[in-house]
């Protein structure tokens, strides 16, 4: 089989699901999903066969338990197996159904025909091998807050998104009216499937910037400072990433962060206030919160 992949399974508490597709990520799997049974999730991912041997896979499996440890969750169930590429490019499309979120949106998988009655903004969307398909909750929240922050006005509204992934939440914010958005991701996967998507959508290419790489390529890519950011990924990075805002934010600026377990809010909160920030309101969903926040004035 010289087009083989691993397909790697991984069965958690739903409180690792983030921090495993970190993981996953950083092994080099270029494409995975998950689904949610009870309180526990079942994650795929994916991997070429050339770019990993049974040794390494071994090796992963004790980072994953070592990693579920430290959330004092209980030990991840790991296995995989050789399987075709056609595969692995195709199969896990069958567990990804259409979502509303919010009160206005509807995520709707590309491949799928359109309802033939809705009310709803459809948000089509491919997502490649890039995180992002909506049914997650950090995501559901992020979308939710970008419904209330574009509710009035939002034809005024710039966006930048870091971290964008498949680009669900910059399609989003345009599909919700805002003007213009600005996306980077340090994976060109993702840069590629956000670029997709607002093809998909039907949305003006020219209201979209999207590039590779993270806070310095954004701040050379946007003339002037923005109304919004939202920055949807793992809460160590955006504690990280938080005092490199300054040179394209403004007082008026608010943020959605999500990608945030509740025990690592007040973490990341300290960090926002000592970079003049504060939390205007906590959402929660499951074990993930999604902080909206406001400048210190």
């Amino acid at each position: 089989m010289t087009n083989s992949w691993w397909e790697i399974q991984i069965l958690c508490d739903a409180v690792l699901e983030e921090s495993m597709f970190w993981r996953l990520e950083m092994f080099g799997c270029k494409g995975m999903s998950s689904q949610r049974e009870g309180n526990s999730s079942i994650i795929a991912a994916y991997i070429p066969k050339v770019s990993s041997h049974v040794l390494d896979l071994s090796a992963l499996a004790l980072q994953v338990k070592q990693d579920a440890l430290c959330f004092e969750a209980g030990e991840p169930s790991i296995q995989w197996q050789l399987i075709d590429e056609e595969d692995w490019a195709s199969g896990w499309k069958a567990y990804w159904k259409p979502q509303n979120v919010g009160d206005r949106l509807l995520i709707h998988p590309a491949w799928l025909p359109l309802p033939e009655h809705t009310d709803r903004t459809i948000l089509k969307l491919e997502p490649g091998v890039a995180f992002g398909t909506g049914d997650h909750a950090t995501t559901q929240l992020c979308l939710e807050a970008l419904e209330m922050r574009l509710g009035e006005n939002p034809e005024l509204t710039t966006i930048a998104d870091i971290g964008c992934g498949s680009g669900i939440l910059s399609v989003g914010a345009l599909l919700l009216g805002a003007r213009k958005a600005y996306a980077v991701d340090t994976d060109p996967l993702a840069v590629k499937a956000t670029q997709e998507n607002i093809k998909l959508n039907g949305i003006d290419p020219s209201r979209l910037d999207v590039a590779e790489g993270s806070v310095e390529v954004i701040v050379d890519m946007i003339p002037e400072p923005v109304e919004g950011i939202v920055c949807n990924i793992l809460a160590h990075v955006i504690v990280e990433l938080i005092p490199e805002w300054e040179p394209f934010t403004k007082p008026e600026t608010w943020g959605i962060l999500s990608g945030v377990l509740l025990d690592q809010a007040k973490a990341v909160t300290d960090v926002l206030e000592e970079n003049g920030w504060f939390v205007s309101a906590l959402w929660k969903r499951d074990d993930w919160c999604c902080l909206n926040i406001r400048r210190i004035n």
